[in-house]
């Protein structure tokens, strides 16, 4: 298996777009696509592209936080904002690929510690986490009262 990896560009937008709407199905198209352009103009984020044998496997978004990050003790922290892989491509390597990628781009920005999150009921994502060497540092649950 042939993995490229590739810094997202503007002519990657469709590709990548599909990729976002794989995490986030109900955000509408012009949500998606603004955040895109905020992270392409943005020199504290990152985009990559996961290519096997040409076809588009994954992505992965990293920025980097300057205020705190839980679990860390160092600032800035470069930080998983959002991180897809097709359903076919996962288990092949290719989520580590991406996440090495993020990972250098953060220790050439200068850090030293890369955070990530996920949802409590995402064991797919909890187990891969794990797997590349992420510590799982605490559980948080949101609530919400309707001021009615």
């Amino acid at each position: 298996m042939n993995v490229e990896i590739r810094r997202v560009n503007s002519q990657d937008k469709e590709i990548w777009l599909q990729m976002r709407k794989g995490i986030w199905p109900d955000a509408p198209d012009a949500d998606l696509s603004y955040d895109m352009d905020k992270l392409l103009a943005n020199a504290d984020g990152a985009a990559f592209i996961a290519f096997v044998d040409g076809q588009p496997a994954g992505m992965i978004e990293a920025s980097l936080r300057k205020d705190y990050v839980e679990g860390c003790e160092t600032s800035p922290v470069g930080y998983i904002e959002a991180w897809f892989v097709y359903p076919n491509f996962r288990g092949s390597g290719v989520a580590g690929v991406l996440t090495s990628a993020a990972e250098n781009w953060a220790r050439e920005k200068g850090c030293a510690e890369m955070g990530s999150d996920t949802w409590l009921e995402n064991e797919a994502s909890i187990r891969a986490h794990k797997k590349l060497g992420y510590a799982e540092i605490e559980r948080l649950v949101h609530f919400v009262k309707p001021l009615g």
